[in-house]
């Protein structure tokens, strides 16, 4: 396992994060918890500190996934990231990162997840109803009440951002970032140079580069790929059935999983902190993990990244 000294944290974290949105059951078709439970433990077995979650994922569940899997142990020995202020609803979802329910939902998410502390908190999504100085007062005195570590913020801007730090300090910020979706590069970019390590998600674009979709697929309704990214949508999955192709030349010269090529591509970028993905049983824990063992090389990087070019994505 290969890991990032975070500036801002000052904690060492694996470049491969336990992403668990699939884990809650609701968004990405039904689950095994006890399988989920058991790869989130291998994980861990293999190198992986850092372990990913929100109480939306499930309305819950993913957190007392997550709280069942570590029971045992040593605290001392992974991270917790968990998130505020995206609240399940019969409409959907609602945006809540006020005061009032910070307080709330963080006694919740510490009961989830069996523990006393929570390492990094995530304000979820920008709230238009909250100033961000009542989120950041709310978060600042969790931090002084040792509830959680450290504050983050998840699909945020830069002017977002700065604004957030006129009241606390931004640890680390989580953004989405793969091959199919580079639209927050000079974001991560930017956070870097300021300290604020990412947490990048949908680090293998909802499976679709790993290879598993080579025809465009009809999910089941309520599954989020079906909407929420638009990698399964035309033009964009036809160009990145164009882009599978070189990097499944490059997986069978090193002969690796495709999967393995997209989190190196993601990791070996300076100013990613850390990929999360998401892994459901014992064999995707270690496929993931092992893509550690080896790197892509400068030319192989460049390739890809001139084929993105080409193609147009992301």
């Amino acid at each position: 396992m290969r890991y990032t000294h975070l500036k801002n944290s000052d904690v060492d974290v694996s470049q491969l994060a336990v992403g668990t949105w699939a884990i809650g059951g609701d968004s990405f078709g039904e689950n095994d918890d006890a399988a989920s439970m058991s790869a989130i433990r291998t994980m861990l077995d293999h190198g992986v500190n850092l372990i990913d979650t929100a109480p939306c994922y499930g309305n819950g569940t993913s957190e007392k996934v997550v709280g069942n899997a570590l029971r045992g142990i040593d605290r001392e020995s992974y991270l917790l990231s968990t998130k505020v202020g995206l609240i399940t609803s019969a409409a959907g979802y609602d945006r809540d990162s006020s005061f009032k329910n910070i307080m709330r939902e963080v006694e919740s998410s510490l009961r989830n997840l069996r523990t006393d502390y929570i390492d990094f908190y995530f304000a979820h999504w920008p709230d238009a109803k909250t100033p961000f100085s009542e989120t950041m007062c709310a978060l600042q005195l969790l931090k002084e009440q040792g509830k959680i570590r450290h504050i983050g913020v998840s699909n945020f801007t830069t002017e977002m951002i700065e604004e957030c730090e006129k009241v606390a300090q931004i640890d680390v910020q989580q953004p989405p970032y793969s091959m199919v979706d580079r639209s927050s590069e000079d974001l991560i970019k930017w956070g870097y140079e300021r300290g604020i390590d990412s947490f990048t998600y949908g680090s293998l674009g909802a499976g679709i580069l790993s290879g598993k979709f080579r025809e465009l697929p009809k999910f089941e309704e309520g599954d989020v790929r079906g909407g929420f990214y638009d990698y399964f949508q035309e033009p964009k999955f036809s160009r990145v059935q164009e882009l599978l192709k070189v990097m499944d030349e490059i997986a069978e010269a090193h002969d690796k999983p495709v999967a393995q090529v997209a989190v190196n591509w993601s990791t070996q970028k300076e100013y990613v902190g850390t990929a999360l993905v998401g892994v459901r049983t014992d064999a995707h824990a270690i496929q993931n993990c092992e893509t550690f063992e080896w790197e892509l090389s400068a030319d192989e990087m460049a390739k890809l990244d001139a084929k993105l070019d080409e193609l147009k994505i992301g």
